[in-house]
Parts: structure tokens; sequence; C-alpha cells
């Protein structure tokens, strides 16, 4: 393989051909869904190792490794972002957030100018509102979500701290659905976002609330970026895409389509996958 730097992606599913694509743009102009009736579509994204890691505990909680990070996939990260009305994000990062531990600020980020503009010529605010979605309501919203002309919309518990509710909303957030017990149900949380006349809706949030939109078929499209490189780590100091209990029914998926990254050098090349979830 040519390992000349190259900003172009070669497809591989449907159909392989000789001809490139350009990275930039790729997710930004490709045709997607945005739902039927008052019901979402409903994306998320991952990075992963050859092994299936998307984070490791370095000592303060799981992390995106820097072995597996890279700024082509988080290009595209940012791009599906710009395509969102609506991101769903939850307590856990804010609260990492605050303690100046989280990956980044939300999507769409300060330096990627173009995708705001882009958002601003479809008639939409720079950045997609918010959805957080927590077993509590301890965690802290920061002020810039608001300067930045966003709704935040909060998922908590029916015994939510009503001190904390308070705060929230004194910041400028709204109560969209309190759920009994810890944990909403990703049908819940779907049908709320339709409900409030969101057609596309990107979790951002990790693998316990995409284990939520998975275990009752509220997730409808799994974009991947499998990075060719081996990490491991640890057992229990690792996480893959799906966290929490065993699902009662297996998740099918179905390849929409596949793209061959060769990266910048040796050792940066990756894949790129669209999965829709199977129905029916």
């Amino acid at each position: 393989m040519d390992h000349t730097p190259s900003s172009r992606l070669y497809p591989l599913f449907p159909s392989e051909s000789g001809s490139s694509v350009a990275i930039e743009g790729l997710y930004l102009n490709a045709p997607l869904p945005t739902g039927s009736g008052k019901i979402p579509w409903v994306y998320a994204n991952f990075v992963t190792s050859l092994d299936g890691r998307i984070s490791l505990d370095a000592g303060v909680g799981c992390r995106v490794p820097g072995t597996v990070a890279n700024p082509r996939d988080w290009r595209l990260f940012q791009e599906l972002a710009a395509r969102a009305d609506c991101l769903i994000t939850s307590g856990r990062y804010l609260r990492e957030l605050a303690a100046g531990c989280a990956q980044d600020a939300l999507p769409v980020g300060s330096e990627f100018t173009d995708l705001q503009q882009w958002r601003e010529d479809q008639g939409l605010n720079p950045h997609p509102d918010v959805a957080i979605v927590s077993g509590s309501a301890d965690f802290r919203i920061p002020a810039t979500l608001r300067e930045q002309g966003r709704r935040i919309w909060l998922f908590v518990p029916e015994d939510a701290a009503t001190d904390a509710l308070r705060r929230h909303q004194d910041a400028g957030a709204e109560v969209a659905a309190q759920f009994p017990g810890r944990r909403v149900t990703g049908r819940q949380l779907r049908e709320t976002l339709g409900a409030l006349g969101y057609a596309r809706v990107y979790s951002v949030a990790g693998p316990q609330i995409a284990h939520t939109l998975v275990a009752d078929g509220s997730l409808d499209t799994l974009f991947k970026t499998v990075r060719h490189r081996i990490i491991g780590g640890e057992p229990g100091a690792f996480e893959t895409i799906i966290e929490g209990p065993g699902l009662e029914n297996p998740a099918d998926f179905r390849l929409r389509w596949l793209y061959f990254d060769p990266g910048e050098g040796p050792g940066d090349e990756q894949q790129l996958l669209r999965l829709d979830r199977v129905t029916g």
C-alpha cells in the first residue's frame, strides 16, 4: 500500500471501485434519514481499536486513547454532529467536563467554523440542541451551552433533587421527562425528543447510553471507525461500544457502506462503516 499522505478514501461496499472520495464532507454530504412521523432517526458513532476498545482507564476514568483517536475520524464525528437537530449526552460527561478530564466540549467544535457556517446556511443554529440523560441531577451545565443558543433538555429520575433541578432550570435547562428508577428507556428518550420536534438525534454519549438505545431497538444507525491497531487492556480497564446487561434480544445490523482510509502513514489505516438496524 502506498502511504503517500492522502485526504482520500476508497469505497469497498456496496461497490468496490478504483475511484476515491474525499474525507472532508463524506458524512456532511451523505443522504441521511430524518425519521418518520414523530419518531426521529437516532444514530451514534464510535471509534475503536482492532480489538474493540473505545476507551482505556488511565486512572481518572475511561478515555479514548490517543493511540486510537485521530484527526480524520474527529472531523467525521463533527460532521455527524452538524447533521443533527439534537445531541444526546450524559450527566457522566458533564461531571468529567467540570473535572477537566472530558475528551472535549460538545460539538460542533469551535475550530470547525465551516461546519457551523454550513448549519447556518441550512437555516439552523450553528450548534445542535442538547438532551442530557442522567441517573441523578448531580452535574453542572456549562454556561457556554446556553451562550451558543442551544436548548437544553433534561431526562432525569422522578426523585431527582429539587434544588439541583431548580438550579439547572435557572441556568436555562428544561425538563423533558422524568422517569422511575435510575434509567430512562431508549423508547421514552426517542419518543419524547420526537414529540419536541427533532427529526435527527445523535448520541455522543458513551456505551451505557448506547446500551439504553440498542436494548429496545431505539438506535437506528451506528457509524463506526475501526483503527487497524490492537491496544489490549486489563480486564475491567477498558470499554467497548456497549456496556450493560446482556441483551434479551440480540440487535442485528446491516452494513450500509464501508470505506477504507489509508491514512497519512504506516499505522494510520482504518475502516469507516455505517450499519443500519435490521427491523421487522
